[in-house]
């Protein structure tokens, strides 16, 4: 039912998008060669060449649009994420568009002279037709949006949901539920044999009974589907409750309890025909991998070439101060739990650790040199880990690497401390944008830096680094 009912969400914004498509694509003709927004001065075009392309553009758009999840309901996605990844993903298609046509070019007649002529659609229809369809697309989905949340909100065609255990995974897939309204589930409530959560509600939703009410709950409320998230030592439990509801008209889902094994997102894997979960899947693999190293191979390229006037002075600068190394190489740990040496521009005394060992630095530590706390201050001794950006050990956004002696002390502290190795490491990342840098707590930390490895995207790491930039490189990250 919920597949069937995403499927049913997802064919209604392919049909937005296809009519937005096709009243951009009208518009556009209509602005350039009636409206003549750009003078026209090669003659009037054949339309029924223009019309020849428009199912072109019906199959490519909606192709990149799936495959950049624009048909996949995304409970983390606000609106203005959909409208950044709707521009991205038709800036892609018109690219491909244009490529296309760059080798298609029908032929139309022959010169006097036999000089092949060949047709060319105006550059002028195809900037228009860009431009319209991202504002009708937009303007579709959001017309959508709103009357799916208004019709879900008038109690049109709900599927009514009982959660049968109120524990983490019971409060796990509630949540998730409620966050996909646009599906149309109403959880009505909780059942539980726990007496402490007796007239309790989590996330607005109301505790109904113990298990064995489950039959009058659900002739009383008109229960349609009902999910089972008990714990696996309450195996006996479930089955109970499987009998009670066996009997009855409603579907039965079945929440496997891997949270408490669960890492990072879980996925099914077919194994010669057996069923495998697992517990570790990240999304930055394959496409998502190149498309990743491509942005740090720029955009890293582009910092050291905009660091090479420059770093001669700062350089000079550190070796008048104490005539010490200009480069300050650390040993940290990044992906797979693999050791690199970092590049930072050196910012402390030399030997500065050699009677304290691996220290935490601080906000004023008195380890550093004059021009090294102005250096630190706006993380311009950061700026030469471009170089180990470009040669790939770490990425421009990811979480900060640490030192293999504070590694080896927090992984036996911190539950799943390790994950944030799952990812290169980053100059920059979701836990430093958001406060969480430098001598901070290492749980927050932890948590943000999860967040990222769940959620990452492109859009994610523009987004960062765009937070990066708005508070001025002020990083702090030590």
């Amino acid at each position: 039912m919920i597949r069937r009912r995403h499927r049913s969400t997802a064919y209604g914004y392919l049909t937005s998008d296809i009519l937005a498509l096709v009243a951009a694509y009208f518009a556009a003709w209509y602005l350039r060669f009636d409206v003549e927004v750009v003078p026209v001065t090669l003659g009037w075009p054949d339309f029924q060449r223009y019309l020849q392309l428009l199912p072109v553009v019906l199959v490519i758009w909606p192709i990149v649009f799936y495959f950049h999840g624009l048909y996949q309901l995304s409970r983390g996605r606000s609106r203005i994420e959909e409208a950044l990844t709707v521009l991205v993903a038709v800036a892609l298609s018109t690219l491909l568009l244009t490529g296309a046509l760059t080798w298609y070019r029908p032929e139309t007649g022959v010169h006097l002279d036999g000089t092949r002529v060949y047709f060319q659609y105006s550059r002028t229809f195809l900037a228009l037709f860009t431009s319209l369809s991202i504002l009708a697309l937009i303007s579709g989905r959001t017309a959508l949006r709103a009357w799916l949340r208004h019709w879900r909100t008038k109690g049109h065609n709900l599927q009514r949901i009982l959660v049968v255990g109120a524990g983490a995974l019971g409060k796990e897939i509630t949540h998730k539920i409620l966050a996909h309204r646009a599906l149309g589930f109403d959880v009505v409530g909780f059942l539980d044999d726990d007496p402490g959560k007796a007239n309790l509600s989590f996330h607005g939703v109301k505790m109904l009974g113990t298990l064995k009410d489950v039959q009058e709950v659900l002739e009383r409320h008109k229960v349609d589907q009902v999910f089972i998230a008990l714990p696996l030592d309450a195996h006996k439990k479930m089955m109970r409750v499987l009998r009670l509801v066996g009997s009855e008209c409603v579907e039965v889902k079945l929440v496997p309890d891997v949270l408490q094994y669960a890492t990072l997102k879980a996925t099914f894997e077919d194994l010669d025909g057996t069923p495998v979960i697992n517990l570790s899947q990240v999304p930055l693999q394959g496409w998502n991998t190149l498309a990743k190293r491509a942005m740090d191979v720029a955009i890293s390229g582009a910092v050291l070439l905009c660091l090479l006037p420059f770093l001669p002075l700062v350089a000079l600068a550190i070796w008048l101060e104490d005539h010490g190394p200009i480069f300050y190489r650390q040993e940290r740990m990044g992906l797979d739990g693999r050791s690199f040496m970092i590049l930072k521009l050196r910012s402390m005394r030399v030997n500065a650790e050699a009677t304290t060992g691996p220290v935490w630095a601080t906000e004023d530590d008195p380890r550093r040199t004059r021009l090294g706390s102005f250096l630190r201050r706006w993380s311009i001794d950061e700026l030469p880990q471009a170089w180990n950006v470009l040669v790939g050990d770490m990425s421009i956004v990811g979480p900060r690497p640490e030192r293999p002696a504070f590694v080896s002390e927090f992984k036996h502290k911190i539950p799943q401390y390790m994950l944030r190795h799952r990812v290169k490491a980053g100059i920059t990342g979701w836990a430093q944008v958001n406060g969480w840098r430098g001598n901070t707590s290492i749980k927050k930390r932890i948590q943000y830096d999860l967040y990222y490895i769940e959620n990452w995207s492109l859009l994610l790491d523009l987004k960062i680094l765009w937070m990066t930039v708005r508070r001025g490189l002020r990083l702090n990250a030590y």
